[in-house]
């Protein structure tokens, strides 16, 4: 892995440098780093270039917070690494930010249990538990991925946790977190026929509303958990693969 700086983001770089880009973007609360096992093990013939999001991880934590600013750092990083329209896998809010993304200005889109049906109520709950610790890393970290191997869980606490107020949290900004939750409220884009939505069946995530209007895109469903690239990892690279190069 290359870590380096990109406008105001920090970037993860895995793969070999000559080999096709890829754009990668996180979700909330989450970081770039995460994309390494599935770059490294799923999709070795591609150059993975996943930033963190403003508010998480490395990255700075300086407001605004809003989609268009996440819009700006993602193209921002697009500019800097010199990309012609890259193809994007993108993650939960991640995705959500890569439907919010000039279309002109990436290639296909693989949508990985976008952030797309967020009732108000529940991101309200969610805003409001953002600042929340944890006494127990490991178990907290399990509790999100329940499907995941130790050593990924073990992998995730060492490059993401961080004590905080007596306790632990992930590395990210508490009021972009929330701030987050908020502009999963605002209207969705419609996905174009250059996308493939791949909806977990155990998250509430991607409802009915956004499917009936996703037109032309592509959409498989996964029995896993929200975290699809740590639930099924290899079933997740294929369907990248298949459908950026099919």
């Amino acid at each position: 892995m290359m870590r380096g700086m990109a406008d105001a983001l920090n970037v993860h770089v895995f793969g070999p440098p000559d080999a096709p880009p890829l754009l990668a973007l996180h979700g909330v609360t989450g970081h770039g780093g995460r994309y390494r096992a599935l770059a490294e093990r799923q999709l070795p013939g591609y150059r993975v270039i996943a930033p963190d999001l403003r508010g998480h991880g490395h990255s700075p934590a300086l407001p605004p917070w809003t989609l268009e600013q996440h819009v700006a750092d993602v193209l921002a990083v697009i500019e800097t690494f010199g990309l012609d329209a890259p193809p994007v896998v993108a993650h939960s809010f991640g995705g959500l930010i890569a439907l919010h993304l000039p279309r002109h200005r990436v290639g296909d889109l693989v949508l990985l249990d976008p952030a797309v049906s967020v009732r108000p109520q529940d991101a309200l709950a969610y805003a409001e538990n953002a600042a929340a610790t944890a006494s127990d890393p490991v178990a907290a970290q399990r509790g999100d991925w329940p499907a995941a191997p130790d050593e990924v869980v073990a992998e995730e606490v060492a490059a993401h946790w961080t004590r905080v107020d007596g306790g632990w949290r992930p590395r990210y900004c508490p009021p972009a977190v929330a701030t987050a939750w908020s502009e999963m409220c605002r209207p969705v884009p419609a996905p174009t026929e250059r996308t493939l939505v791949v909806r977990a069946l155990r998250a509430p995530y991607v409802g009915p509303e956004f499917l009936a209007g996703a037109g032309a895109a592509k959409v498989v469903d996964l029995d896993c958990g929200h975290v699809v690239y740590v639930d099924a990892p290899e079933r997740v690279g294929a369907l990248v693969t298949d459908f950026l190069e099919g």
